[in-house]
């Protein structure tokens, strides 16, 4: 599996004070996503659009994938989700095209957004304006500048 430079935790914890998931790459299996996070009607179809983005992942090679964003707090009604997808071992050519639309990021973002109901990022590739890699960018809270969690699901175990 990919080193990253966190901590590594084996399952969700409990939310923190602020609603947001303690330090660190929390690792979970499917189930235990869905029964911490399907806590509305609203968060169901999220889920639905997430499940989906995994098959397609996991059909084109990807081992690893990071989710983050208001959706992985404690937040009753988050818009959407975030993610990131280890790119090793991915191929292109078995992957939706809008995975890998970097000519026109705005434009594929909204097209991840309504096809799947989240944003996806390769966690390897710097985020914009930090020049951190998004695996380290989504831990860290975009507000304060503080370190958080985020879970990770590895995919060549992952079954829905």
């Amino acid at each position: 599996m990919p080193q990253h430079n966190v901590i590594v935790v084996l399952m969700i914890p409990d939310f923190d004070a602020d609603g947001k998931l303690p330090v660190g790459i929390h690792w979970a299996e499917w189930a235990e996503v869905v029964d911490k996070f399907w806590l509305t009607a609203h968060r169901k179809r999220l889920l639905m659009g997430l499940k989906m983005a995994l098959e397609q992942l996991k059909a084109a090679g990807c081992s690893v994938f990071f989710l983050d964003g208001s959706f992985v707090t404690a937040k009753e009604h988050p818009e959407d989700y975030d993610a990131c997808w280890d790119v090793v071992g991915v191929d292109p050519t078995n992957l939706d095209p809008i995975f890998f639309d970097f000519l026109d990021f705005d434009r594929a973002r909204a097209a991840q957004k309504a096809k799947y109901f989240g944003e996806f990022f390769p966690a390897q590739v710097p985020e914009g304006i930090t020049g951190k890699r998004f695996v380290d960018f989504f831990q860290t809270d975009k507000d304060t500048g503080t370190s958080k969690g985020i879970v990770a699901l590895d995919l060549r175990r992952w079954q829905p």
